[in-house]
């Protein structure tokens, strides 16, 4: 999240109407207000940090990357940098609504940017879990098939304890609210935490690749 970002979820509003077209994919500004007025959020990813959970110089690196692809252009890396801030400094209310996060070990092993921009992002994570509304868990390679998603997956529950999923394929994101598709993403998710790393034995891991132990 944000750290130290005094935000309200008016300023988000502003800055996802006033965001240009094409710097989002699609389908994810849906998502996005929906996940500001969230009770709980889980979160799971492969490969990369969470947008939530991103310092931002690791965002900026990827904007970066994005740039050099030709999928984006100069002005809309520096926007999408500057909306992520908006999007976590949105989340900084009271109360904050809980936030589980399962990251896919590949997440923290894969480097992006410089050692100092992996080691800011390691100590961000761990910041992160140390927070009284998070819980932050390491899904090790270790888990082989046991690991129920390949991409990236977002689950809210609303303050009407009303759910939603939010999944992305590589050029196209989804906001499902239908039960029936949902509640099965829920189950695996509570599956994905059981056989995950513990809080604490995450955090072991992350501090060892800081110390640049295996």
């Amino acid at each position: 999240m944000a750290f130290g970002i005094a935000g309200k979820v008016e300023s988000f509003k502003r800055a996802y109407y006033e965001i240009k077209r094409g710097s989002l994919m699609e389908g994810f500004p849906e998502y996005l207000m929906r996940e500001s007025q969230a009770a709980e959020i889980r979160l799971f990813d492969a490969g990369l940090v969470p947008g939530l959970l991103q310092t931002h110089a690791y965002a900026q690196e990827l904007a970066n990357g994005a740039v050099q692809r030709d999928e984006i252009t100069p002005e809309q890396a520096a926007e999408r940098v500057e909306f992520l801030i908006e999007r976590q400094a949105a989340l900084v209310q009271t109360p904050p609504p809980l936030i589980f996060a399962v990251l896919d070990e590949s997440c923290i092993r894969r480097p992006i940017g410089d050692q100092s921009v992996m080691d800011e992002q390691l100590a961000r994570l761990i910041e992160f879990s140390q927070l009284s509304n998070t819980s932050l868990q390491i899904a090790p390679y270790s888990m082989g098939a046991l690991r129920p998603f390949d991409r990236l997956v977002n689950l809210l529950t609303m303050h009407d304890r009303s759910l939603m999923a939010y999944t992305e394929s590589q050029s196209q994101g989804y906001l499902d609210r239908e039960l029936t598709s949902v509640v099965p993403l829920m189950k695996r998710y509570h599956q994905l935490q059981t056989h995950a790393a513990s809080q604490a034995e995450s955090v072991a891991m992350i501090e060892q690749l800081r110390k640049g132990t295996p």
